[in-house]
């Protein structure tokens, strides 16, 4: 196990796992200090490898490396290495897995097929595995987010709601970290000079070349490392601007699936509130009628109350028993009659349904 030497913290190194051009992979120690060295990166893009802090997915491109920040992939990519921090992390190990194989697996040039340098083979696997991580957990909230939402359209019930309001959460969480990733393709996309900064192997070539000598012995004014410059360094960007539309299109259409969820929920919760609407609506509807019930009933108890007085009439003494029955079926018919004539009322004003 090599040591670089250094400190991370407090002067304690940390484990790195290195991974060649030819897919063989190790670990060393190294400090914060050193990977500085090797690698060109500043300290304050190395805090964007820190697994205990938080950061929004970030790719940067450097003199030297490109520093990769994708969801659960965190690697520093050079023109002849790939350094990954937290190589023991166990959602990390199917990419470690798969960059082994994939930077090893150079495409064969007999055919004419020019390959992707190292870098860019790295960079590709880091896209390819954040992306495929995003769309499956996409994916994953709409088996579940469809059916409680179709649950909850049928029968609103406080599980359904606490349900529906989890993966909304989880909805605002995911769609975030792939709006990052989608604007952060984006962003390299619309600056040229930032894709031509990440082409590491050209640099380091053209940076190692020496004065070349023409055949008839006359010095042929080539670049060497003492006047090579970024600005002078215009490599073709086309492959490496293929590679990250072909990306982009496809956590824009995991963005879009997201978006398309979205407004499924937000349609749920339009449906919801009209049927809540509604049954508010009845419930007061219900409200009149009682009140109009009670009000009715009243005033035929305040008639009956008047015919119980306790005084001196010419009702109170006639024998005529048929009487009674005739004024208490009347007072109930007119209580009926003001009722019914109540309701009408109201529903030729549209108070009532």
């Amino acid at each position: 196990m090599t040591t670089f030497g250094g400190g991370w913290r407090r002067g304690v190194n940390r484990s790195w796992l290195v991974v060649s051009p030819t897919g063989a992979s190790h670990v060393e120690e190294a400090g914060k200090h050193s990977v500085m060295r090797r690698t060109g990166l500043p300290a304050r893009d190395l805090r964007l490898l820190d697994p205990m802090l938080s950061h929004p997915s970030t790719i940067l491109g450097r003199d030297k490396a490109i520093l990769i920040h994708l969801e659960h992939i965190r690697a520093v990519v050079t023109a002849i290495e790939v350094i990954v921090p937290n190589s023991k992390d166990p959602v990390v190990v199917p990419f470690l897995q798969d960059l082994r194989d994939r930077i090893a697996n150079v495409v064969d040039n007999r055919n004419g097929v020019k390959s992707l340098p190292f870098e860019f083979r790295a960079l590709e696997v880091c896209l390819e595995s954040a992306c495929k991580s995003l769309d499956l957990e996409t994916k994953t909230l709409e088996d579940e987010a469809y059916p409680a939402l179709d649950e909850l359209t049928s029968k609103i019930s406080t599980l359904n709601l606490e349900r529906v309001r989890q993966i909304k959460s989880r909805l605002v969480a995911i769609s975030g970290r792939v709006q990052k990733v989608r604007d952060e393709l984006e962003h390299l996309l619309d600056d040229d000079m930032d894709m031509a900064g990440m082409y590491l192997t050209q640099k380091m070539l053209a940076s190692q070349s020496v004065i070349e000598v023409d055949p008839s012995g006359d010095e042929w004014d080539g670049c060497t490392s003492e006047n090579i410059t970024l600005d002078g360094f215009k490599p073709n960007i086309v492959e490496l601007e293929m590679l990250l539309e072909a990306y982009f299109v496809q956590i824009d259409g995991t963005l879009n699936n997201l978006f398309a969820l979205r407004e499924y929920v937000d349609d749920t919760e339009d449906y919801i509130n009209i049927m809540l609407d509604d049954k508010q609506n009845q419930l007061l509807q219900m409200g009149v009628l009682l009140s109009t019930a009670s009000m009715v009933v009243s005033a035929g108890l305040v008639i009956a109350g008047v015919f119980g007085m306790n005084i001196n009439i010419d009702l109170y003494t006639m024998k005529n028993t048929t009487l009674f029955w005739e004024i208490t079926f009347s007072i109930i018919a007119g209580c009926v009659f003001l009722y019914i004539l109540a309701i009408g009322w109201g529903k030729q004003n549209g108070l009532l349904q």
